[in-house]
């Protein structure tokens, strides 16, 4: 039983102490790279809307992967790609149609949800990334979450405390372990 205990002990230790590290991580990623986190040199950007579903949903976080001025010109119909549609304004859509001229390469893009192509072509420049395939439904949420102040305080501060608050109950634990052997000595040596 008490190795049971101190099995679980450690288990939760362990998913506590990860689960602390792994918040830090994202926030600060996400503070460092001036809003989405980065992992592996892949970034990690919210679907805000729901022109690409099926593909994925509203509140996902996808995984594109940022290419170089040579691999940008590259892109073919079918890819999905994140392109720079005005200053401040980032959209993941699908190529639907590549226009070559001279040097100059142009993609036309339609999300897949949406009935009809983007009014604008897509100049290779402003292509930023190219989709991974990976998708993790409903994360984008909780980005957007940890990206505010309240939000980055509550993910660093609340795994922390729970961990200091977990060690403060096995420090308690072990002393309850400790007191009755203690007394057992102290009445042995009274009888002896």
């Amino acid at each position: 039983m008490k190795k049971t205990i101190k099995v679980l002990s450690n288990i939760i230790t362990a998913v506590l102490f990860i689960n602390l590290i792994l918040m830090a991580f994202l926030v600060v990623s996400s503070k460092a790279s001036g809003g989405e986190p980065q992992a592996f040199g892949y970034q990690l950007k919210k679907v805000l809307s729901g022109s690409m579903e099926p593909a994925f949903q509203t509140g996902s976080v996808i995984a594109v992967k940022p290419i170089d001025s040579k691999e940008r010109t590259t892109l073919r119909k079918g890819d999905v790609i994140t392109f720079q549609a005005s200053e401040d304004k980032l959209i993941t859509h699908r190529i639907i149609g590549v226009t070559t001229s001279g040097d100059h390469v142009m993609y036309e893009t339609k999300g897949d949800n949406n009935k009809t192509a983007d009014m604008e072509p897509v100049l290779s420049e402003n292509v930023r990334a190219i989709y991974t395939g990976f998708t993790i439904p409903y994360v984008g949420y909780f980005i957007d979450f940890a990206q505010s102040k309240e939000g980055s305080a509550i993910l660093l501060i609340g795994p922390g405390l729970l961990l200091l608050g977990y060690a403060a109950f096995s420090i308690f634990q072990a002393i309850r372990e400790i007191e009755p052997k203690s007394k057992n000595r102290d009445s042995e040596e009274k009888t002896a």
